[in-house]
């Protein structure tokens, strides 16, 4: 049997596969370290475990309405009316499998073949290849120093066939959060070369200082007509392997969306969209809809305490970091230590011989730099930064 050329041509995730390394060396008994993967280490919020035991207890569980439950959808219509400003309606809500999928499924119904998608780096290394899988062109565009969006930049790498842009705020990897300027500087950017937006924002709820993260579909109506954002539960709310996100965008581009799904999956999973609601909306459908289980302020601080010590840290042994206002990831420039193998053969070296997993930059398009994650305890922190210490001192002897 033969392999298509889509099929042949799509990368594996080098995160997970990172990832499933750091894991095979662990199962063999070495002590490793891993700050590769960005799941939250604590667990889902227990009104949203309960909502799912009590699903699954229930024995009612059957396919939902191919969008989501009425309910799901009315409950993420009020949170985006609070966090994103307007009136939302359930109309321009549909639920996904997970953020991920609702990402390759707007993508999906918006590009046509040879479309050409601008990524603002660093950017998410799945994002590329979605747009490859439905047969349009990424082209990546270079942020500033900082990682903050550089508009000079984007209007450079228009062209005739520019059709979108995709963007991530707060970002995986550098955790830099564009602030309203920036975002209103790109929201003009997008209205003068008639553009589509796709902003990922599943680490919205995660900002920890300063202006909080402001959605492109929040500043005007027109941009509001042209954004689709993508968010879901499974960063703010650690539920991960609940699997569950949605997209909100004008209405015609919701129910395309939900007509792709009623050929490709059906419907979204019934319990883990339960959990979601539960989430959502803890203290019930008519209570103050920005009211959110207690779990989430104390993993946010948690998450806070430790941005602080990984980037000091990082910085202690020489690096420069790009400031992570958000999410829960360090970026830290590691040129001046790469040999010929770049930032994927540092990654290698690392975890053979100090067992420590971190993801090379060149999978979010700056080679230079790599990824740690810091969604893991203060002690893993604490020995990441020994075990680093140690390589680098190697790399620069």
């Amino acid at each position: 049997m033969r392999l298509n050329r889509l099929s042949s041509g799509i990368s594996f995730s080098a995160t997970l596969a990172l990832d499933s390394r750091a894991k095979e060396l662990a199962s063999s008994g070495v002590d490793v370290v891993s700050m590769a993967v960005g799941e939250p280490d604590f667990d889902a919020p227990r009104v949203a475990r309960e909502a799912a035991r009590v699903a699954v207890e229930g024995g009612s569980v059957r396919y939902t309405p191919v969008a989501g439950t009425p309910a799901l959808r009315a409950a993420i219509a009020r949170h985006l009316s609070a966090t994103r400003g307007g009136t939302w309606t359930p109309n321009e809500v549909t639920v996904c499998h997970s953020a991920k999928h609702a990402l390759a499924s707007a993508l999906a119904c918006t590009v046509e073949p040879g479309d050409e998608v601008l990524l603002v780096l660093p950017a998410w290394n799945s994002y590329g290849e979605q747009v490859r899988i439905v047969g349009g062109v990424p082209v990546s565009v270079e942020p500033r120093s900082d990682c903050g969006p550089d508009i000079a930049a984007l209007e450079a790498a228009v062209t005739e066939r520019t059709r979108g842009i995709m963007v991530n705020s707060p970002s995986n990897p550098s955790g830099y959060v564009w602030t309203r300027a920036e975002t209103e500087a790109f929201g003009a950017f997008c209205e003068r070369h008639d553009l589509w937006i796709l902003s990922d924002e599943i680490y919205r709820r995660l900002v920890f200082e300063g202006e909080p993260q402001v959605s492109p579909a929040s500043l005007s109506d027109s941009l509001r007509a042209r954004t689709m954002i993508v968010d879901g539960a499974s960063k703010s709310y650690a539920m991960t392997g609940y699997r569950i996100g949605f997209v909100a965008a004008p209405p015609e581009v919701a129910a395309a969306v939900a007509r792709l799904e009623s050929q490709v999956t059906g419907c979204p999973n019934a319990i883990s969209q339960a959990a979601y609601l539960a989430a959502l909306a803890p203290e019930g459908p008519d209570a103050d809809p920005l009211a959110e289980p207690p779990e989430v302020e104390a993993m946010c601080a948690e998450f806070n305490r430790r941005r602080r010590v990984i980037v000091d840290g990082l910085s202690a042994l020489g690096l420069e970091v790009p400031w992570p206002r958000g999410a829960f990831y360090a970026f830290p420039n590691v040129a001046s230590v790469l040999d010929e193998r770049g930032s994927v053969g540092f990654c290698e070296d690392l975890l053979e011989s100090e067992s420590l997993a971190i993801v090379p930059g060149s999978v979010f398009g700056m080679d230079q730099h790599v990824r740690l994650s810091y969604a893991t305890s203060m002690a893993k922190i604490e020995e990441a930064l020994t075990r680093l210490g140690r390589f680098l001192e190697t790399r620069r002897a």
